[in-house]
């Protein structure tokens, strides 16, 4: 089975289905950290950055966010989220494999950072990121170029 996934760039339209889906994803995770979940910060965590937002497409369906910073020396992944019903379906695995496979090939670390609570840092391990850091509720992670 093949899967196409496609990118769009998010727009002020986008906001009620990345609220949505921001809701479904983190506040999970932020209420397990006991960090805020209210309506205006899970906003703000939205409009962080907003520019690089792309919105994730499935058959034309949205289905997540990727948000990601790419300067001349690291590419960092400020935001991944899949909607709950795409999950453990690989997509996630499939979309950092290529974000790694593009920072490798311009020679690029890729970094993120993941609540401690959140089940994804087993995600990141597997594809070779390590620890770096942490804070009181995330890990830092990085993976240098192969």
């Amino acid at each position: 089975m093949s899967v196409h996934l496609t990118y769009k760039k998010a727009t002020e339209n986008d906001i009620d289905f990345l609220l949505d889906l921001r809701m479904k994803t983190m506040n999970p995770h932020y209420a397990s950290s006991n960090l805020p979940t209210d309506r205006e910060t899970t906003l703000s965590r939205i409009l962080y950055e907003f520019e690089k937002a792309n919105i994730i497409f499935l058959d034309q369906q949205p289905i997540g966010l990727l948000k990601i910073n790419r300067t001349d020396v690291t590419t960092e992944v400020l935001q991944l989220q899949i909607d709950p019903s795409q999950q453990g379906k690989g997509l996630g695995r499939m979309i950092l494999t290529g974000i790694l496979e593009e920072a490798s090939a311009a020679g690029k670390t890729v970094s993120l950072s993941v609540l401690k609570t959140n089940k994804a840092q087993h995600l990141y391990t597997s594809l070779g990121f390590t620890i770096i850091g942490e804070d009181e509720h995330s890990y830092f992670m990085e993976m240098s170029p192969f």
